[in-house]
């Protein structure tokens, strides 16, 4: 029978685990469509419908050692109370020697474990995939919306110390923001390699939203942005991520009921697959 209750491939125990997997089930501050606290339980259900072996990286899931440790359970409507428990959980995971990769969730679920990690990484980088800048103060009044995440992370990592790329949607506030404080890469992702050069060994966190896909390949998700990436292009922009040293991560915004079809479900399974084979140190 199946395991069907985590992630492809991802049944190593906690305590050799070089990769942890989790879910935060959050998006009590979307803004547009709700449905992206579903995406963990879909994620481990459809990973079965994919290879374990990817042909790319020449890597099996079943080599490496990556623990699935399930969802958290977030109180929803109260999101400082949320970011708090993925803090925690991070931090935790990041006391047992392990990197953690943090299944969303809206965006502002990244926030949490971004708090967990500069504190064991006070260098830490961020290198964020997405259709939008999430540079906003503050959005309808609130300062913790998944339109602020970056925003919030740059208040604890100051300049130069974020770069964003596949940007193509934001208020003018938010692109004169960016021009001053961190790095954006507009409309696509050919601007990865300069960053990996740039960053060198420095500890790198990398944030995935989803929607920096174009709808067309990726609808299932809140805030579907027209004018994005490919499946292959970003396939190719991860690819170039294998000498980066990333300490954690996080894939963000899918939505699944969006996608009656299946395939946002199952190209998220992918990317993920794929991530989980560049950040990992075996080979």
């Amino acid at each position: 029978m199946l395991k069907t209750d985590c992630f492809m491939g991802c049944e190593c125990p906690f305590e050799m685990a070089e990769i942890v997997l989790f879910s935060a089930p959050y998006d009590s501050t979307t803004s547009y469509r709700p449905g992206a606290r579903f995406a963990g339980k879909a994620i481990r259900e459809n990973s079965y419908g994919i290879e374990s072996y990817s042909p790319y990286a020449e890597k099996d899931l079943f080599d490496l050692k990556i623990a699935d440790v399930g969802e958290l359970e977030l109180p929803f409507g109260n999101s400082e109370r949320a970011l708090d428990m993925i803090e925690a959980k991070t931090g935790f995971i990041l006391k047992n020697g392990s990197k953690p990769f943090i299944l969303g969730g809206e965006h502002l679920v990244t926030l949490g474990a971004v708090r967990a990690v500069a504190k064991k990484f006070p260098d830490l980088h961020i290198l964020h995939f997405d259709a939008h800048a999430d540079l906003r103060d503050d959005y309808l009044g609130e300062k913790l919306s998944h339109a602020t995440v970056m925003r919030r992370a740059w208040d604890i990592l100051g300049d130069n110390r974020i770069y964003q790329a596949g940007i193509r949607s934001g208020d003018a506030e938010e692109f004169a923001f960016a021009a001053e404080h961190t790095t954006m890469c507009k409309f696509s992702l050919n601007g990865v390699e300069n960053f990996v050069r740039r960053v060198g060994d420095k500890p790198v966190y990398l944030s995935l939203d989803l929607d920096v896909l174009d709808p067309s390949v990726f609808p299932g998700t809140g805030t579907p942005e027209p004018g994005g990436v490919s499946f292959q292009e970003l396939h190719n922009a991860v690819s170039t991520l294998k000498n980066l040293n990333i300490v954690a991560c996080d894939v963000v915004e899918l939505s699944p009921h969006y996608d009656q079809s299946g395939v946002s479900t199952i190209t998220a399974c992918k990317i993920i697959r794929e991530i989980l084979m560049v950040i990992s140190t075996i080979d």
